[in-house]
């Protein structure tokens, strides 16, 4: 009996293995939770045996599409509706310019929040200052004192009345922290 169960164990790996998804190719999947996703093939990796499969987007707007990665080990039951036979179109290239740079911009972000840890700023510091960094970029700490556009200045405990500097810059400064702080007394209540 446990030899039975071996060979279909072994019998069904075997199967796995030739699993092999065109792209372009329309499939239907049951997951491990029952839930059906149908959507055209992007792509397939038969060695980390992941699917990623475009669908009909769930909000609504024609311009955009739901975008699935599955794990085909949590795959229940998988369908070709649609056998593409094509070759794939070749992938529009990629402006290298500018994802190096947001790659160096989300690395300055990180930086800063390192900068933070060191100078052992609260954690309601580094909340403000991430807050802040969402609309305005130019944001960078002195010590443990957010300073905004170089010419506004917040110490700790990190208020609305610790805003310094510039009029015009502080009471845009000031709002965001007000704003900030709002939102988290909302969430706390």
């Amino acid at each position: 009996d446990s030899l039975l169960q071996e060979i279909a164990g072994l019998m069904r790996r075997m199967a796995t293995d030739l699993e092999f998804f065109n792209v372009g190719t329309t499939v239907s999947c049951r997951t491990c939770l029952d839930k059906e996703i149908e959507g055209e093939v992007l792509a397939f990796d038969s060695t980390t045996r992941m699917l990623i499969i475009k669908s009909e987007p769930t909000s609504g707007r024609t311009s955009q599409n739901n975008v699935h990665m599955l794990n085909l080990g949590f795959v229940a039951d998988i369908q070709v509706r649609r056998e593409c036979k094509d070759k794939p179109a070749e992938p529009t290239s990629l402006n290298i310019g500018r994802l190096n740079a947001r790659a160096r911009e989300q690395i300055d972000k990180k930086k800063k929040l390192v900068m933070a840890l060191k100078a052992g700023v609260s954690p309601e510091g580094q909340r403000l200052f991430t807050a802040i960094n969402k609309t305005i970029d130019e944001v960078h700490w002195s010590g443990e004192e957010i300073v905004v556009m170089k010419t506004v200045r917040i110490c700790a405990p990190y208020t609305p009345e610790c805003v310094k500097g510039d009029t015009a810059a502080t009471n845009h400064v000031r709002k965001i922290v007000e704003k900030h702080l709002k939102d988290r007394e909302e969430r706390a209540a």
